[in-house]
């Protein structure tokens, strides 16, 4: 372990989400998560990364039609073995049937217990979406149902719906969570049966329940494609929903029966059936 390390602190201006979103493609390792802010901490250099998302804000601001700018600062810390520090303020979490504990903690006995190292994998349950997420497939997800996670990141919630009886499958545009994923389910003894590169529009078959915890803006973007894979009668659960973007769903999602939202701090998750 070297004598000191980078953090590197991330501020945009706007769209905190898909700077996080970005980052996640581009930097392995564990992200903390401010009210304004996005830190990440690494022994390397980080010049590579802080081009990254300055050119990403330019990519932002021509998309939308206005200036987004991003402040990057970085110090240079004692090395206290932040990894280790981590670890230790990570606790297990317990969400309706299912219990989300990392490896160095023991599993509980009465749940489904879902094994995830939150410094490793794509999703841990800690986060308010996840956890949302949860809590709807613990209420909604029966024996037998059709399950596609759409951004699957680690796999929780394809496994969550595996450990309920459903039959998953998943998929992710990041190859590392594809990855991720398949280790996941294989660790956590659950089957996924079919997993791919890519998003909801190579999906081959409708399905009784669709989940996609990702952004607002993307969930606006691939609104179409979640609605053609999802079954009539299906559900849609759809988490990353910034309270401000929350309007914005309703809006392109307003033909579907919305019955139930999910509301944890600023964060939101709508959970809808597609009328038959």
């Amino acid at each position: 372990m070297q004598g000191t390390y980078t953090e590197l602190t991330v501020t945009p201006s706007a769209h905190l989400e898909l700077f996080l979103d970005f980052l996640q493609t581009i930097f392995p390792d564990t992200i903390e998560i401010t009210e304004n802010s996005l830190i990440i901490r690494s022994e390397e250099r980080l010049d590579d990364v802080i081009w990254g998302v300055q050119q990403f804000a330019e990519a932002l601001s021509k998309q939308f039609g206005k200036e987004i700018s991003v402040k990057t600062v970085t110090e240079s810390k004692e090395n206290i073995d932040w990894i280790s520090k981590y670890r230790e303020a990570i606790r297990p979490v317990e969400v309706g049937d299912f219990y989300v504990y990392p490896s160095w903690e023991a599993p509980k006995d009465g749940k489904r217990n879902i094994m995830i190292d939150p410094a490793l994998a794509f999703g841990s349950g800690h986060h308010e979406t996840t956890a949302s997420c949860l809590q709807a497939i613990n209420k909604y997800v029966k024996e037998k149902d059709t399950f596609l996670d759409v951004g699957c990141g680690s796999g929780i919630l394809g496994i969550a719906a595996s450990m309920s009886g459903a039959i998953v499958d998943a998929c992710d545009t990041d190859p590392l969570a594809v990855e991720n994923a398949q280790k996941n389910f294989a660790l956590n003894n659950q089957s996924i049966r079919n997993i791919w590169e890519g998003s909801a529009p190579a999906a081959k078959e409708q399905y009784d329940v669709v989940a996609a915890n990702i952004v607002a803006d993307v969930l606006r973007m691939i609104a179409k494609d979640l609605k053609k894979c999802t079954k009539d009668n299906g559900l849609l659960i759809l988490s990353g929903i910034l309270d401000t973007k929350e309007s914005s769903i309703e809006e392109v999602f307003s033909e579907l029966e919305l019955i139930e939202t999910i509301a944890k701090n600023e964060w939101r998750t709508k959970i809808y059936r597609k009328q038959g």
